[in-house]
């Protein structure tokens, strides 16, 4: 896993870079969530690819439970994809009121992720 740090204006922002699945549970979000926070990020961007495909059926609970933890670190996130895959009702709906925060997002590149937790 590399941590690529991107500058914009004062914002010190995250990117998380892995060929390999990086969060199978929920610990494994709690632990990159504190290794981020270690290292002063409070803004994150990650890959859909590096998130277990368990993480987008809100009935395992993954992604309520990680999700919570960054919102109560303070810890924006940005989650890069092609989310147009998930076809559930409740998966679309999760990701459309997470992106009427600034708090968590989903978004379709990286461009579009700077965009988001830069303002």
């Amino acid at each position: 896993m590399e941590i690529k740090t991107h500058q914009i204006n004062n914002t010190k922002i995250a990117e998380i870079i892995s060929e390999k699945m990086i969060i199978n549970s929920t610990q494994d979000g709690l632990d990159l969530l504190g290794n981020i926070y270690y290292q002063d990020f409070d803004k994150v961007i990650l890959n859909e690819e590096n998130i277990t495909p368990e993480f987008f059926d809100l009935k395992t609970k993954i992604a309520g439970e990680i999700l919570q933890k960054f919102s109560n670190y303070r810890v924006r996130l940005a989650i890069i994809g092609d989310l147009n895959k998930y076809e559930s009702k409740s998966i679309k709906d999760f990701i459309f009121e997470s992106n009427k925060t600034k708090h968590i997002n989903f978004v379709e590149s990286l461009e579009k992720a700077l965009e988001k937790l830069s303002q």
